[in-house]
């Protein structure tokens, strides 16, 4: 009885250990964009190095997680997951004592390649400390929960702590939250098995300069313009070392990302659409935060309360999206919740400066409600697309894909309110870019799924589950 006891209360600290992990990773991913008009002030340097320090840290984010669960595979998930709170939590300290804002960029970078060590080895720990399948579920369901929450505080944070204390101590912050998820971690999470997995150091570098040198061109180019020579090298960089990648990972032993798993054309097509969307999300959240800071001249606070209801909208419709798609089916719920932010983005297109906020709240909530909508059955139509074995591997392309997606909407739509006559032009054409991005997502989506499906929406979304189940899988 007292050892169950304890394995109870073990379970219990390693699920409160690897919600603080995956919680601050999703804090630090909107906190940040109530900051940036302060941080633009204190260190200097206008929005291409405020898209530097936003895009840094998604970068190495986004470049690394595939590598990081393998790497946590081959020497332990336990040690791997508590060398990246360390990581993390050094990065953020060196983020609050940054003088300058190349500093502060190199600083987010450092905070990013933590992060993304500890979303795939939370999640691996997580699945080794529950081996039922009901507990897992349950456990998975909290961890996602806790994200969730960190992601719709974020700008309400934020913007209270820069209110009360300054930019900086939107990263201080994370040092009590890293300090506890390393003790309770190194104190009662137990390791994972072992397995000898091969790195793909080459396929990681590449990446890494491919996303780097694609981010670069696109922030460059709306301050210098398209065809400065450096950009245009840019692009054609790109081009050379994404050539090279596919070449890699179609050649190596153990790839980093197997090009075998978009052979699935629901793996591929939801890849595709997890792409749109967070080119379109994340690349208004970071011009709004600056419409509402420079252009209205609103306080940091609020600029938080201001994205209060559109980040709060997303976890209700995460809720009710499931109950849905199964009536529905996927691909319908997916559509529509992509349709539903497009109205959002279209009408917003009537913003001005000094547009009264009561104008524009609906159209947050429609944006927040339809990324809600959409991305459970998403991320169960993803999974469900492939055998289960490859369940973890696949949950880290969508992650993976999903914050190239957001990488890409910050550097694209920073350049276009950088480089056009003015903030609201640019500001329209990102709404217009987004809008049609989400029309695309909703058009392939109906598309691509429905001339094979042959079931029942209800047994579509059946397998979508068991898809979803995987997720809990160690990401490898």
């Amino acid at each position: 009885m007292e050892h169950d006891i304890v394995s109870s209360l073990a379970k219990r600290l390693t699920l409160a250990a690897m919600s603080l992990g995956y919680g601050v990773v999703q804090l630090d991913v909107t906190i940040v964009n109530t900051a940036l008009n302060t941080i633009g002030t204190s260190l200097g340097g206008g929005v291409s190095e405020l898209q530097w320090i936003v895009s840094t840290y998604t970068i190495a984010f986004a470049a690394l997680i595939l590598t990081a669960g393998a790497l946590g595979d081959r020497l332990g998930a336990k040690n791997i997951f508590i060398v990246g709170f360390g990581i993390f939590t050094a990065a953020s300290l060196g983020c609050a004592l940054a003088p300058t804002s190349d500093i502060l960029i190199a600083a987010r970078a450092v905070q990013g390649m933590g992060a993304a060590i500890l979303v795939p080895n939370s999640l691996a720990l997580l699945s080794h400390a529950y081996p039922n399948d009901t507990e897992r579920g349950r456990a998975v369901g909290i961890w996602a929960a806790g994200a969730s929450l960190a992601l719709t505080a974020g700008p309400l944070v934020g913007g209270a702590l820069i209110e009360l204390a300054g930019w900086r101590s939107i990263f201080l912050v994370n040092l009590p939250i890293g300090l506890g998820g390393l003790w309770l971690t190194w104190r009662y999470a137990s390791d994972t098995t072992r397995t000898p997995r091969r790195l793909d150091l080459t396929g990681q570098a590449i990446a890494i300069g491919m996303l780097g040198v694609l981010a670069g061109a696109l922030i460059e180019g709306g301050r210098v313009g398209w065809s400065n020579i450096w950009v245009v090298v840019g692009f054609c960089t790109f081009v050379v070392l994404a050539a090279l990648f596919l070449l890699q990972e179609r050649h190596a032993l153990q790839p980093m990302l197997p090009l075998s798993l978009f052979a699935h054309r629901m793996f591929a097509l939801t890849s595709f659409v997890g792409l749109l969307v967070n080119i379109a999300f994340y690349g208004l959240i970071f011009i709004f935060s600056i419409y509402f800071q420079r252009i209205n001249g609103w306080s940091s606070l609020a600029t938080g309360l201001a994205f209060v209801p559109m980040m709060g909208a997303v976890l209700p419709f995460n809720l009710v999206a499931p109950r849905l798609a199964e009536r529905f089916g996927s691909p319908v719920v997916i559509a529509a919740g992509a349709l539903i932010a497009a109205v959002g983005c279209v009408v917003l297109l009537g913003i001005e400066p000094g547009t009264s906020y009561l104008a524009v709240c609906g159209q947050l909530v429609a944006m927040g409600g339809g990324l809600g909508l959409l991305v459970p059955p998403l991320t169960s139509t993803l999974l469900g697309s492939v055998e289960k074995a490859r369940s973890g591997i696949a949950a880290g392309v969508l992650n993976s894909t999903r914050q190239t997606g957001s990488v890409l909407g910050v550097a694209l739509f920073g350049s276009l309110v950088g480089q056009a006559g003015s903030f609201i032009v640019g500001a329209h054409q990102a709404l217009t870019i987004s809008a049609a991005l989400l029309l695309v997502t909703g058009a392939v989506t109906l598309i691509g799924a429905f001339p094979s499906n042959t079931v029942k929406p209800q047994h579509q979304f059946a397998s979508c589950r068991t898809g979803l189940r995987g997720e809990t899988n160690r990401l490898r």
